[in-house]
């Protein structure tokens, strides 16, 4: 079977198989890990009004997927630790190809496609190196496994790449965890959050630091807008009532700016900002906060906070028209400035990806 899948996915990128593209499968606009009311794990695409296009099963917990710019191929990413990623054909579920991170490595939940999908990066733990790195992986030879480089961090959690451009942003997370202890962070005081751009080769083209006394403010995901400034989540690692401004804006070659909410909404996120999106026109980008249960809109010129939406177990979001759409743990799925209202029985994961 393994050697069956290798030849399907060399012969679609060859050619000799027509691929077929996201038309195919109904023609989903987002992805998402979700767990079904028996415990099993599904990865879900969703159409625009928040209707289901297909799910396809997942043989653990996911949290994030990467889908191919071209091919009705996602690659569905365990939750941390874990070390198996799928790739599946999202036309009929089947298995393309299995990735498993090598000894010595376990994946972070997220990866990204090159700018001409041969290439897939996935972020890892080099967790007896208390490092992280970025895997590279040719997706036109049954996805094997070609190299790695240095994240330019520790605990690399999102990658995602520029417009355009084979340029990646890299949030390092700089929390050392270690298979043998879970989940346990080993290293809260001598943590260093970054956020890191590299080229497709790991050369590292800037790196933006978080000042001393914010470095418990663990840089864990990430949105582009259509600039190409770069949104940054946070987790706040201290006590929450000291928590520090949860999400930050960069752009290439500049200083990082920060945007807050006041104190009242602001600590009611509960130094957790689960994911960020920008809003489909990019006017405008959001946090969310599954802990707290609020999204949190911020004007993505200025980073002046534009107010506060409450959800239950909120956390994946992503843009949708001119607003936004988010999902949550209770299945719901929800339109922030746009009309989009849907519920199924379904437990949605963190994230929300955009195809």
């Amino acid at each position: 079977m393994t050697s069956r899948r290798r030849f399907l996915a060399g012969a679609i990128a060859a050619g000799i198989i027509p691929a077929r593209g996201w038309a195919s499968v109904g023609n989903p606009k987002y992805l998402s890990a979700a767990r079904r009311p028996n415990g099993g794990y599904v990865l879900v695409g969703l159409r625009g009004d928040g209707s289901i296009a297909f799910e396809v099963p997942l043989p653990a917990r996911g949290h994030a997927a990467a889908g191919h710019p071209e091919r009705a191929e996602a690659v569905a990413f365990a939750r941390r630790p874990g070390t198996y990623a799928v790739v599946l054909d999202c036309n009929d579920g089947s298995v393309l190809a299995h990735l498993e991170s090598p000894a010595g490595r376990h994946f972070y939940g997220h990866g990204v496609f090159s700018k001409d999908g041969n290439l897939l990066y996935t972020t890892e733990n080099n967790f007896d190196g208390a490092a992280g790195v970025i895997g590279v992986w040719d997706t036109a030879n049954g996805y094997r496994r070609i190299g790695e480089f240095s994240s330019g961090g520790v605990g690399p959690h999102e990658i995602l790449r520029l417009p355009r451009k084979d340029l990646f942003a890299v949030a390092n997370g700089g929390i050392h965890t270690h298979p043998s202890t879970g989940r346990e962070k080993l290293n809260l005081q001598h943590m260093r959050p970054n956020l890191t751009y590299l080229d497709g080769e790991g050369r590292v083209v800037q790196r933006v630091q978080l000042e001393d006394a914010w470095h418990l403010n663990s840089v864990r995901h990430l949105a582009i807008g259509l600039s190409g400034q770069v949104a940054f989540a946070m987790q706040w690692q201290g006590e929450v009532w000291d928590s520090p401004p949860l999400v930050g804006l960069h752009r290439l070659g500049e200083e990082a700016r920060f945007c807050a909410a006041p104190e009242a909404p602001h600590l009611a996120m509960k130094g957790y900002a689960g994911s960020v999106a920008y809003c489909g026109s990019g006017a405008w980008l959001a946090i969310s906060s599954p802990r707290g249960g609020f999204v949190q809109r911020f004007n993505a010129t200025s980073g002046v906070f534009l107010g506060a939406i409450g959800a239950a177990d909120v956390c994946g979001i992503s843009g949708a028209g001119m607003g936004m759409m988010a999902t949550s743990g209770t299945g719901h799925v929800v339109g922030i400035q746009e009309e989009i209202a849907a519920h199924h029985k379904l437990a949605f994961d963190n994230h929300l990806v955009k195809i």
